[in-house]
């Protein structure tokens, strides 16, 4: 049978590759440069931030009538898998908007989303999720944060932990039980802002890896917001940030596909430069192994976040299986490429001279975060195609 060069199923768009390139060589020129350094002194990647918003890449999936590029799911993942190839911590700056908005934009009203996506959009400022708590991780619906109706207001008292990118984002996503005797049906989601009075942050956490992107609790002080500030009806929240969950679920996939590759791209170098008994050490059958290893199994997780990506911009019926599994296999790639590349590089890949001990750390949390892959299992064994 001869091959057709224009069978499109199963590959990106030329679209997604331009963009992929366009990323990928301001992550390289822009990013890549500082990314040893903000995770070093544990500081936010300003200049990651910069560079994204000059560029329209911090939060791309924002509709256009908002101001926003409109980005596809597809689109929005190559943008942060080819961040995340350079620096995991900056890759959370698009991430973690789309995460922190996307409650908005599926759920809030016409007048909110303009009020808060038209800034998000112009790069003034990020959005963050705040949905744990320090009793409440797993089992979000245990969730203690009250928001009591106050006139034409709703005033917010509990705390929130493992906010990413607390106190750097203007703006926060916050679920909060309106009425605690319905358990899940009481929670209603809120758009907090930084500067409402009593709002407040704890100290950033020491973390093993994603050391960049700031993790903090968010103090919430009798904080006394509009009640046009509600996202969607009262009692829907935690609806909202299930099914804001199936969709970024991919995005956390897509960030652990850039870990990997960064991984496997600077372990592949490395080989074919080290030598050893006279040769470089890729030449070894054992070494091959290892890096086909790795790199089939990338294959695997960005064919199956690609899939994901594609039914969550259709919402398709099978999203929420395919957001866990993609979510859950991709981070497992991670951890073990990111490990095997450490691995590759010996003495050295174990220093902070070389870059793969910071993405071994940094993978780590993608096993974790949006849901932990113990829990990722039991959402897909409930939501089996």
């Amino acid at each position: 049978m001869a091959g057709s060069a224009d069978f499109d199923l199963y590959r990106p768009s030329e679209e997604h590759d331009m963009l992929r390139d366009a990323v990928r060589s301001l992550a390289e020129a822009k990013i890549a440069p500082h990314a040893a350094a903000v995770d070093e002194e544990a500081r936010f990647p300003h200049e990651a931030l910069q560079a994204l918003v000059a560029n329209d890449l911090h939060a791309v999936h924002v509709p256009e009538e908002y101001g926003g590029s409109g980005a596809d799911a597809l689109a929005t993942v190559i943008v942060i898998e080819e961040v995340a190839r350079v620096c995991a911590s900056s890759s959370l700056i698009p991430a973690v908007n789309k995460l922190g908005s996307l409650p908005v934009i599926l759920s809030g009203s016409e007048d909110l989303k303009k009020k808060y996506m038209t800034p998000l959009a112009k790069g003034d400022g990020m959005f963050s999720y705040c949905l744990s708590e320090p009793d409440a991780g797993s089992d979000a619906a245990g969730m203690k944060t009250k928001a009591v109706r106050d006139g034409d207001f709703w005033v917010l008292n509990g705390v929130k932990r493992w906010i990413t990118n607390a106190g750097e984002s203007e703006y926060y996503t916050v679920m909060a039980v309106t009425d605690p005797s319905k358990r899940s049906k009481g929670i209603s989601a809120f758009v907090v802002e930084k500067s409402d009075e009593g709002v407040s942050f704890g100290a950033p956490e020491k973390k093993l890896g994603i050391k960049g992107s700031p993790t903090r609790e968010v103090y919430l002080d009798n904080v006394r917001i509009p009640a046009d500030r509600m996202i969607g009806e009262e009692g829907t929240g935690f609806g909202t940030a299930m099914k804001t969950l199936d969709h970024t679920r991919i995005t956390i996939a897509a960030q652990a596909l850039g870990i990997a590759q960064g991984a496997l791209d600077y372990a592949k170098g490395y080989v074919q430069e080290r030598k050893q008994f006279g040769k470089p050490i890729a030449d070894f059958q054992g070494i091959q192994f290892m890096l086909a290893d790795m790199a089939m199994k990338i294959s695997a997780a960005r064919a199956l976040t690609y899939q994901a990506a594609a039914a969550s911009q259709r919402v398709d019926a099978d999203l929420t299986y395919l957001g866990a599994a993609a979510k859950c296999f991709a981070s497992d790639v991670a951890m073990e490429v990111t490990t095997d590349a450490v691995q590759l590089l010996g003495g050295y890949g174990y220093t902070r001279d070389y870059p793969v001990e910071r993405m071994m750390r940094d993978a780590k949390i993608t096993q974790i975060y949006e849901g932990t892959n113990q829990v990722q299992r039991i959402v897909m064994a409930r939501n089996l195609p």
